[in-house]
């Protein structure tokens, strides 16, 4: 998006995940607002952003937590502001793989995802999740790997 001349602003948690930015805005010689922080708090102003992008990784938390960011994320858009998010479906081959933290939310035991909280959904919830929006759109999107089954779900949404 920066390369395309948008004005960005990345948020991450992960201290690891804000060094990759810089280093990949650096190498492509682009510029963006890189701010850590959780993003169920976001030190941002009311109304700020025309569009969000968020993939792969509103899904790491709660259900109540998942309610608090799409809230945060409401909060800091604009009349009119597009809105993008993906979230697991319960149908993907990973669905209940962990322990269980609540209904539909797990956490990884072992591999490369150790200790990383995955909530799974349905449309219904997707459709309360958002209710505070406007023109919601919500799509199945689903292919095999390998053999197993990836599904997750895109939501584009306007405030």
């Amino acid at each position: 998006m920066a390369r395309q001349g948008f004005q960005v602003c990345g948020i991450d948690l992960s201290l690891t995940g804000m060094d990759m930015a810089r280093k990949k805005l650096r190498d492509q010689g682009l510029e963006a607002l890189l701010i850590e922080c959780d993003m169920k708090a976001l030190p941002l102003a009311n109304s700020l952003f025309d569009a969000v992008v968020c993939t792969r990784t509103i899904y790491h938390q709660t259900l109540e937590e998942m309610r608090e960011t799409i809230m945060e994320i409401h909060r800091v858009s604009r009349n009119k502001a597009i809105v993008v998010i993906d979230f697991l479906s319960k149908r993907t081959c990973s669905y209940g793989n962990g322990g269980e933290v609540e209904y539909n939310t797990f956490i990884e035991q072992e591999g490369p995802e150790k200790g990383v909280l995955h909530h799974f959904t349905d449309e219904k919830e997707l459709q309360d999740l958002f209710e505070a929006f406007r023109a919601v759109h919500i799509k199945l999107e689903e292919r095999e790997v390998d053999g197993k089954l990836r599904s997750r779900w895109a939501v584009t949404a306007m405030v």
